[in-house]
């Protein structure tokens, strides 16, 4: 994933509106544990590069403080159980009125990003938009 980051994000880069602004760029965190296994955060590579192009500050504004299961396999509503309190605003985040674009890689149900943009509601956000790079489409699973 690192050495495709930089091409993959000009995909993201180019999916935003020239009219849309946006004060923060806020990637969906892993937990620590997963993110210490694998050695880096897919969409936090993405987002940065992004941030870095469009000169959009990066924060890391959310926690990922419930160790889930793997979504793949689950049904939607499984989904949502399962990362239902997964995320928290960090400590000292103030997003009051901020526009947040949230990146993550891959969208499928939108339980993650929900749960994402509920906890940045919380921290204040007054607007939260997803880009993502794909979309998983479950209907044609086997």
């Amino acid at each position: 994933m690192r050495p495709l980051a930089s091409q993959l994000s000009r995909y993201l880069e180019h999916a935003i509106s020239i009219d849309e602004r946006y004060d923060v760029i806020v990637p969906v965190p892993l937990h620590w544990r997963k993110q210490w296994h694998r050695g880096y955060n897919q969409a936090e590579l993405l987002a940065r590069e992004v941030s870095q192009r469009r000169r959009i500050p990066l924060l890391k504004a959310l926690r990922r403080v419930k160790a889930t299961v793997n979504q793949s396999g689950l049904t939607s509503a499984a989904r949502r159980s399962n990362i239902a309190g997964a995320f928290q605003p960090r400590a000292g985040i103030d997003l009051q009125g901020k526009r947040v674009l949230l990146i993550d890689d891959v969208f499928t149900t939108g339980a993650t990003a929900g749960a994402c943009a509920r906890a940045l509601k919380k921290a204040g956000a007054g607007n939260v938009a997803l880009l993502t790079l794909a979309r998983a489409d479950r209907r044609w699973r086997a």
